[in-house]
């Protein structure tokens, strides 16, 4: 994609456009004699030791000063959403602020809740799990703070000129870079379905933000030549809504105003001191801890393949053998890991996510399990719990939510463990039978699909069933980004299920909202209505009183002048009936709707009867159960309840004596 991105402030203040002489890329500078982009592996980290905003901020400092800005520049603050994105099926946890309006206000089915606006939002993300707790930059868990604004058609905010010179402003007047180290680095950027060019933010070797101009959608295969653009090797054509979509990483600055060895020092020592205190870990020169973030900072372990060859390249310039190094270093590593895996349970378990086999839940335990193998690899034997409580002690005044969950979440951890613990006891005899198998097959080492298998289906660790393996004299080779193919082989599951094919939303955009009738009178039988359009089998009317799908409720069925209704749906604020016949359907026709009666009863009946449940059980059990699934029939009905013990005789008989006081 080539794209002219010199903008106002570029022309105007003199910045030169460079094209880097280690990776390629074109940047913006200010300092005509930079070579390089300011990205590693480009750069190395340069405030290690000398930090790069004048004054040291907290997490709520840094944060407040970012909000405050944007407020100042007109735009609403918005709360933080949860990190269980319930309001989508297609991705497991929130890894980005733009997903919380992903995809009802990008399409314009849905209005922002401010626009523009600013936010800073808790995102989760595995595909570097690998990497935390070395790199010293990389997290599960991070915040990212936002502005975003969404220019629908002939409703423009502001686009490409603005969002650099807000960058820049913040970035020098308030926290007082220095503007001659800043880079602008051009990458494209593609993802969910859109893309557009994008700036990277970059400063004394670390990137601060990313700002993404987001302008295309994947393009249909009969989409106008003269309209395809190619990004990253898939094809778009043009949105009718351009969004700005902004990310800057509070954990990042946090770390450049300290100027630490790494981001974890600066931002999570409230659980980082107290467990060096407990494993006794042996005080280091600094140095080594500068020499190995600056380095770590150009490796990503899933990239690399094998950690030895950052212990190898670190030795050589700090002065140690590899052996030494590891030893000093790898404490830090775990304990690093360890702080940061658990704020990020913390997050998910008090935002609703119940530990599972499954979806997000998988992922929880997954982090619990790692977390309680890094202890035993510290010799710590404190319960993780006990952990999760200081990220609840440190983070409750700005997430009150944190203490009225305390109990829960403290119990689901508990729970957890206890479930590793025995999952660890019966494991041991599983490794040996199936080492015994591969032996008798002539098969001296593990295969990676059956450390993948002890792990997906038992829940042993690699580092477990290399130990016992090794003891039974089979080799094993653990992955450096192991726990990354976990990850991402649950994030798989996480792929929409295919849709039902209805009406493209921007063929009906134009269509005033449907009048809900149903909600009017839910009693009405029958209507009278006039056809505002027909799509293929689609008859969209200007009101109805047919339900249409939604909620885990099916949808109405009956007829429209007598010929059989076989489905409704609603797209945005419109609602589409599909019909046996459309033939028989023109557009300013009247027609009268008739509801299947019996079938609407019994689902209403049904509805209620599961908000009923649904209450007791919360009141019983708490806050964290949600409903994970529900289907309703004319016949039945079932409710699926996210929850993590088996419910006593006692808490049943309770949830039905509420709820029969309720019916």
């Amino acid at each position: 994609m080539s794209m002219d991105m010199s903008t106002r402030m570029f022309k105007e203040e003199g910045w030169i456009r460079k094209t880097c002489k280690v990776c390629g890329k074109p940047f913006w500078t200010l300092d005509p004699d930079r070579e390089t982009c300011g990205d590693p592996p480009c750069d190395e980290y340069e405030f290690i030791g000398k930090p790069g905003i004048p004054k040291k901020y907290t997490l709520d400092e840094m944060r407040e000063k970012f909000l405050s800005f944007f407020e100042r520049k007109g735009h609403g603050r918005v709360k933080r959403y949860p990190v269980l994105p319930r309001w989508r099926d297609d991705v497991l946890l929130v890894g980005a602020s733009i997903m919380d309006f992903q995809p009802w206000v990008i399409s314009g089915e849905a209005d922002p809740p401010a626009n523009p606006l600013v936010i800073s939002q808790p995102s989760i993300r595995f595909t570097d799990i690998d990497n935390v707790g070395i790199t010293g930059r990389h997290f599960t868990i991070f915040e990212m703070m936002a502005h975003h604004a969404f220019n629908y058609p002939g409703k423009p905010i502001y686009w490409m000129d603005e969002t650099v010179e807000y960058a820049y402003e913040f970035f020098t007047k308030d926290l007082g870079m220095k503007g001659e180290d800043i880079t602008f680095k051009e990458n494209p950027w593609a993802g969910g379905g859109n893309a557009g060019p994008a700036f990277e933010v970059l400063y004394r070797g670390l990137e601060v933000a990313t700002l993404v101009f987001m302008q295309y959608k994947l393009a249909p295969p009969d989409a106008d030549p003269s309209q395809v653009v190619e990004i990253k090797g898939n094809k778009y054509v043009p949105m009718d809504t351009k969004v700005v979509d902004t990310g800057y990483g509070l954990e990042r600055l946090v770390w450049m105003s300290h100027g630490t060895p790494t981001a974890y020092d600066a931002v999570l020592g409230y659980v980082i001191e107290p467990l060096k205190k407990m494993a006794g870990i042996e005080k280091i020169d600094d140095r080594i801890l500068m020499e190995n973030s600056k380095l770590a900072g150009m490796f990503d372990i899933e990239d690399m393949g094998d950690l030895r060859v950052l212990r190898e390249t670190v030795a050589k310039r700090v002065g140690i053998d590899v052996e030494e190094l590891t030893r000093l270093i790898r404490p830090y590593e775990l304990i690093y890991a360890i702080a940061d895996h658990t704020k990020a349970l913390t997050f998910m378990l008090s935002d609703g996510v119940v530990p599972s086999n499954v979806k997000a839940g998988y992922l929880a335990r997954l982090l619990i399990r790692k977390s309680i193998r890094h202890l035993r690899e510290l010799g710590l034997e404190i319960p993780l719990s006990e952990i999760v409580a200081m990220h609840i002690e440190a983070l409750h005044k700005t997430f009150p939510e944190f203490k009225e969950m305390e109990d829960v979440v403290l119990d689901m951890v508990n729970v957890e463990e206890k479930k590793y613990m025995e999952t660890l006891e019966r494991g041991s005899g599983l490794v040996k039978r199936e080492i015994e198998k591969l032996k008798k097959q002539g098969i001296n080492e593990l295969p990676l699909e059956k450390l993948l298998l002890f792990y997906e289906s038992h829940g042993l660790t690699p580092e477990i069933v290399k130990e016992i393996a090794e003891k039974e004299g089979m080799k094993v080779k653990v992955p450096d980004n192991f726990y990354s193919l976990i990850a991402k082989e649950a994030e798989k599951t996480a792929k929409k299920e295919e849709e039902k094919s209805i009406v493209d939303f921007e063929l009906v955009q134009d269509l005033p909202d449907t009048r809900t009738l149903y909600y009017e009178d839910p009693f009405m039988k029958e209507f009278d209505a006039r056809v505002l359009r027909v799509i293929d089998d689609w008859v969209i009317l200007d009101q109805t009183a047919f339900y249409p799908e939604g909620g885990g409720q099916p949808c109405d069925l009956g007829e429209l002048n007598g010929v059989k209704v076989l489905d409704v749906q609603k797209v945005g604020k419109v609602i589409l009936h599909k019909v046996e016949k459309p033939e028989g359907f023109k557009e300013g026709d009247s027609v009268h709707g008739k509801i299947d009666w019996e079938r609407r009863i019994q689902h209403m009946r049904h509805h209620t009867g599961t908000h009923v449940l649904m209450g007791a059980l919360v009141r019983v059990l708490g806050k964290h159960v949600w409903q994970a699934g529900s289907q309703l029939s004319a016949d039945w009905a079932r409710l699926d309840i996210a929850h993590y013990k088996r419910i006593s005789e006692e808490e049943l008989k309770e949830i039905e004596l509420l709820a029969n006081r309720v019916v």
